[in-house]
């Protein structure tokens, strides 16, 4: 998240007057500060510069726009440097630690934000991130620099400013805990509510609450040690180069700059680090959930003045060894040792970053959570009107002002449910267990009503609709610029010995693990194929051998010196390879139209674009083979990339096969029915991703596909972009398709030219991403941009159990976890609707109920209240959630904001009912002839006294005839009207939560979940009793007296009333109808820009091109570790 900060300075007259509040309002102030952080600020500090202050206020640069507030603290680092008169600057002047410390105090300023340390550039005159390595350095300078480590003086200083080398999430003490769980605005609420409750002698429910809260405290300690047990380091010791030579250092100690020397064996990384000399093969699974193993290559000691990222561009991964992952082998170059510098320490590592995500999630737009919000203003409001008008009726009747308060005070906590909060969370919990039981992990949950709205999903090709392996399905080599034939496999007669079975025997990067050969699956089947073996040389280098099974070759084995790893940028590797014996040659694989361009232009066929056309419209995977002699003398590891990659000679097409995955083309038809688009967002080559997107379901076979194709134009700054159709061998009339709809066609387009249109075309961004399919050869980088960094929910498919890269883990490898979790998140989102509208309704109508009363000084009993309370709406609240989702995605999204017109219209028309139905008991039981305002045993007495009008008497339907004599004592809640509106507000919860427990389209029906079934019928039952049992205790004790059994007709009505009313206003054809009556068009951007894009039948510009302007948008993504779907670090200044 970006902040803005603001300096502040305390004024010690502001803060004594805030002291003087806090205590004339009895902490009441405090409390408000405590919730507003940035009124805390301006009550008691005054605006300054960031210089002179000792507090900043930071504000989030999004729509929320939250504040915090940090204190200035200062780092004293006299004690290290005092004893020298003339104190070295750290690694040179350009260093922040140099520019950090003032003089002559040597002091640092420093704020610490979200567990990351910024500390006071006094140049600069801004904060600045400490904890990791300038970006500014270039190759030659981290050589020069950092290649033989810091001084002892330079690594103390450092190690007192950067912190610790830990990621430590300190699990709070359950005393904090609780303090910071009742200081929440809620929980302050809850605690009043208790406190009245107590005063009132309604022990029973207070207690629940009390219960309900500690449980839900407990869950959050326990959620706090998970996430402890997730970062717990292992601290190991390792060897590090310092001025004085090698010694051994615990991983806490380490600093930027550092020098680590790796050892042979396995290592657990503590920090990240750049290579610098010798080659690493990593398990970076934690971070990536991968599990195959990358190679890591040193960092070149490039001479030019561009910083080390900038010259690496989207390759310095391939230099980086990340935190938590594993070195399972190391390999010395001619230097001796394996060495790595310190690049970044504690919560700056990838690691640290995905801890982060977990400890400070980033805010979701979700517009349920505000509009429940809103809604909640509104309770408060109206309780407020009630407040009021107890206030004027006690207060009038003469009442005790300690009565009148505590009544007054009674309406908040009746109007406003202080449930409601669990209750909009019970649903996504039952959701998680549903989700876990289907193998779905997820360690976000609240992002689970979000997947409820998804309406665009993008997939990985290979492994996600593909499977993981590959079949070596046939190679084509070139010789004199001619394809041969084909060799198929597999086949009964084995590769014949020359380059081509030389580059398929040593053209990878696979390696011996735990005694197995381990690696890319395209690399191995492709090994596999030659049926030699790998193993250690000497010195070692990887020697690969014939197998027992391979064919004679005339050499004992050829050892590979150095490898190139693939580059997603370059889109190849290489490896420098010599016989054993024999000369050192150079082998290059990648994409074929890639390693054609590297190729002396005589040796490739000139039919090589239709050869890879064709095996690529097959949806074939195609890998271009190269090759070259090195001259005698020259040493491998003084060669750079560039001179090994040049000159090569084509050895022709090696075809892969990637069959679909059984689940993908029934699971993208599912989501096409439900009109989910689907995107691929792939590496492969743009025809093979279209090929495989159509066999797969992705595009139908209708519609067409649109190649845009942008591209810079070579000494100019502009660019050009083109739309073309791709060959399909179809001879339709292409205009009569686009006339079908904008569904008819869709657009592909590569990484390159996304990059080139994202920089010069801006402006036709939204209209190609409207419907971009297929996106082809896209970096790590450019997936990043497209696709992860903007999505709402991300799954990772993974055997493991639950990954940290990922809000959702799916354990089994296929897409057929999508439907299943948007079917969950759908039915999550209604269950939360109907618990909202069912919870605002109870405490609506429990509300109107007790207002009716206190118009005759009376109120429900302690036993009426928990009755509805406890015995009613807690269970219902729990049970409700119960209903699982409809097993059949439907074409269309369940609403996803409250104030919406279907939702407010049920609110507000059952709140009328209920009023209408209860003023209407309320008055009707006035009338009756046996009806006392004072003797609440009148009607019972009329019947003993006029038995000759007995039947008269009973057609008005009294029960429950109780006589004087049993004794029973008044608490002054007993009346007719209050057993009335009681009734009628009990059973009216009872209807209420029948109705709205909505099933279909989006839940299973309502008959499914027989517990909340059960759970209504026994709680009628128990009303049906309090009717006719005429069981005296059990009257006194729930303040009931007789009842009219018109009441009972009076539901009846009401329940029918409430089942037409939902059938009108739920009924999706009705309001598809006044939509279009009174043309209302949705308000969203991409649907109002899919409604220009049908009407402008100049879209899209077939066999156009188009020129940019010379101005070019810098879309320079981050820099920083892996990239994390739901957090974005990219803050290295304030």
């Amino acid at each position: 998240l970006g902040h803005e900060i603001f300096g502040y300075k305390t004024q010690s007259s502001r803060k004594a007057l805030c002291i003087a509040g806090y205590i004339l309002s009895c902490g009441a102030l405090l409390l408000l500060f405590y919730w507003k952080p940035e009124w805390d600020v301006w009550a008691n500090c005054i605006r300054c510069s960031l210089e002179e202050a000792d507090i900043v206020l930071l504000r989030t640069t999004d729509e929320f726009r939250v504040y915090s507030r940090k204190t200035v603290t200062w780092i004293s680092v006299s004690a290290l440097i005092r004893s020298r008169s003339d104190y070295p600057a750290t690694a040179g002047e350009d260093s922040i630690f140099s520019k950090a410390i003032m003089k002559p105090s040597l002091q640092v300023k420093s704020i610490q934000v979200q567990k990351i340390r910024y500390v006071w550039n006094i140049c600069a005159k801004h904060f600045q991130k400490v904890g990791a390595l300038e970006d500014h350095h270039t190759c030659s300078a981290i050589h020069a620099k950092f290649g033989s480590g810091l001084t002892c003086n330079e690594q103390y200083v450092r190690r007192v400013i950067c912190g610790p080398n830990t990621i430590d999430v300190p699990v709070i003490p359950v005393w904090k805990l609780l303090v910071k769980e009742v200081l929440n605005p809620f929980y302050v609420f809850q605690l009043f509510s208790v406190c009245l409750w107590f005063a009132e002698d309604y022990m029973e429910y207070a207690t629940a609450i009390i219960i309900m809260s500690l449980l839900s405290i407990f869950l959050t300690v326990y959620d706090l040690r998970q996430v402890r047990h997730l970062t717990f380091f292992h601290k190991e010791g390792l060897f590090l180069i310092s001025g004085k030579g090698f010694q051994e250092l615990e991983s806490h100690h380490l600093v930027p700059g550092d020098m680590l020397v790796l050892k042979e064996g396995k290592t657990l990384l503590p920090c990240d680090a750049i290579l610098i000399s010798g080659q690493c093969v990593v398990n970076e699974s934690m971070l990536t959930g991968e599990s195959t193993p990358v190679t890591k290559t040193h960092l070149p000691q490039a001479d030019n003045i561009k910083p080390w990222r900038m010259h690496c561009a989207e390759d310095y991964k391939k230099h980086v060894l990340f935190c938590g992952t594993e070195v399972i082998q190391t390999k010395a170059d001619d230097r001796g040792v394996v060495k790595a510098v310190v690049l970044r320490t504690g919560f700056n590592t990838a690691k640290g970053d995905l801890v982060r995500s977990i400890l400070y999630p980033k805010p979701m737009n979700f517009k349920l959570y505000r509009d429940a919000l809103r809604f909640l203003m509104c309770l408060i409001a109206f309780a407020a009107i009630g407040m009021i008008y107890t206030v004027c009726v006690f207060a009038l009747n003469g009442e005790e002002a300690g009565e009148v308060v505590k009544k007054a005070l009674d309406v908040i906590t009746i109007a406003v449910p202080p449930a409601l909060p669990a209750a909009l969370t019970t649903g996504i919990i039952y959701t998680q267990r549903r989700l876990k039981k289907k193998g779905i992990f997820c360690i976000s949950p609240q992002r689970i009503n979000m997947c409820g709205q998804l309406n665009l999903i993008c997939f990985d090709k290979t492994g996600t609709l593909t499977e993981d392996g590959l079949d070596l399905w046939g190679l084509l080599p070139s010789e004199r610029n001619c394809f041969q034939d084909i060799h198929s496999f597999p086949a009964d007669h084995s590769l014949p010995w020359g380059p081509v079975f030389r580059a398929m025997a040593v053209c990878h990067s696979l390696i011996v693990w735990e005694g197995k050969i381990q690696g890319d699956p395209l690399d191995m089947k492709m090994f596999e194929a030659t049926n030699w073996n790998e193993g250690q040389g000497s010195t070692h280098a990887i020697v690969v051998r014939p197998g027992p099974k391979a064919s004679c070759a005339p050499v004992e084995g050829v050892t590979i010196l150095r490898q190139f790893p693939f580059s997603s940028a370059l889109q190849r590797m290489s490896v420098i390879a010599q016989e054993i014996g024999g000369e050192k040659q150079v082998f290059t694989k990648g994409a074929p139209e890639m390693v054609a361009m590297l190729c002396r232009a005589e040796t490739v066929p000139s039919n090589f674009e239709s050869k890879l056309l064709l095996y690529t419209a097959q949806g074939f995977r195609v890998i271009g083979l190269a090759y070259k002699s090195l001259q005698a003398g020259k040493q491998s590891t003084d060669l750079t990339r560039e001179e090994v990659e040049s000159d090569l000679t084509f050895l022709g097409l090696l075809i892969m096969e990637n069959r679909l995955k059984k689940e993908t083309k029934p699971v993208l038809e599912e989501l096409s029915a439900a009109r989910i688009r689907s995107v691929m967002v792939t590496g492969d080559n743009i025809q093979t991703a279209v090929t495989v997107a159509r066999n797969a379901g992705m595009i139908s076979p209708m519609s067409r596909m649109i190649l845009v194709e942008a591209n810079k134009i070579p000494g100019s700054f502009s660019a050009s972009i083109t739309w073309k159709p791709l060959e399909e061998n179809k001879p339709e009339d292409y205009r009569s398709l686009l006339a079908l709809g904008s569904g008819q066609y869709h657009f592909a387009m590569s990484g390159k030219s996304y990059q080139t249109v994202a920089q010069h075309f801006r402006h036709l961004l939204p209209k190609l991403l409207l419907n971009g399919t297929v996106f082809a050869r896209m970096s790590p980088g450019q997936k990043s941009s497209l696709a992860l960094k903007v999505a709402h929910a991300g799954i990772s498919l993974s055997e493991q159990e639950a990954s940290v890269a990922s809000p959702f883990t799916s354990r089994t490898p296929s897409i057929a976890c999508v439907p299943e979790l948007i079917k969950e998140g759908r039915a999550a989102l209604v269950t939360s609707f109907c618990m909202f509208k069912y919870m605002a309704l109870y405490s609506t109508i429990q509300y109107l109920g007790v207002l009716l009363l206190y118009w005759q000084l009376n109120s429900f009993g302690n036993y009426q209240f928990l009755f509805q309370d406890l015995a009613i709406t807690t269970v219902i609240g729990v049970t409700m959630s119960f209903t699982g989702a409809c097993p059949k995605l439907v074409p269309y999204r369940p609403p996803s904001q409250l104030i919406s017109p279907p939702l407010l219209l049920s609110v507000v028309l059952n709140i009328l009912f209920s009023l209408s139905m209860q003023i209407f008991g309320f008055v009707v039981v006035q009338e009756q002839p046996w009806y006392s305002k004072t003797n609440i045993h009148s009607a019972c007495l009329s019947a003993n006294n006029h038995m000759e009008n007995s039947s008269s008497i009973s057609s008005l339907g009294l029960h429950g005839m109780r006589d004087e004599a049993h004794g029973q004592t008044d608490n002054g809640y007993k009346s007719y009207e209050n057993t009335t509106v009681w009734l009628l507000s009990t059973i009216n919860c009872l209807i209420v939560a029948l109705v709205f427990s909505k099933g279909k389209p989006f839940r299973q029906p309502i008959y499914t979940n027989y517990v909340f079934l059960l759970v209504l019928i026994g709680q009628l039952s128990i009303c049906l009793i309090l009717v006719f049992a005429d069981i005296d205790d059990l009257y006194s004790k729930m303040d009931v007296s007789i009842v009219p059994r018109w009441v009972f007709f009076l539901l009846q009505i009401f329940l029918l009333v409430l089942c037409l009313q939902e059938a009108v206003i739920e009924n999706r054809a009705l309001w598809l109808l006044l939509k279009k009556t009174f043309r209302y068009h949705s308000k969203s951007h991409y649907k109002r820009l899919q409604r220009v894009l049908e009407q402008d039948s100049a879209w899209p510009p077939l066999n156009e091109t188009f020129f940019s302007d010379s101005v070019a948008i810098s879309v320079e993504g981050n820099m920083g570790g892996h990239s994390n779907p739901t957090f974005d670090s990219n803050e290295d200044v304030f």
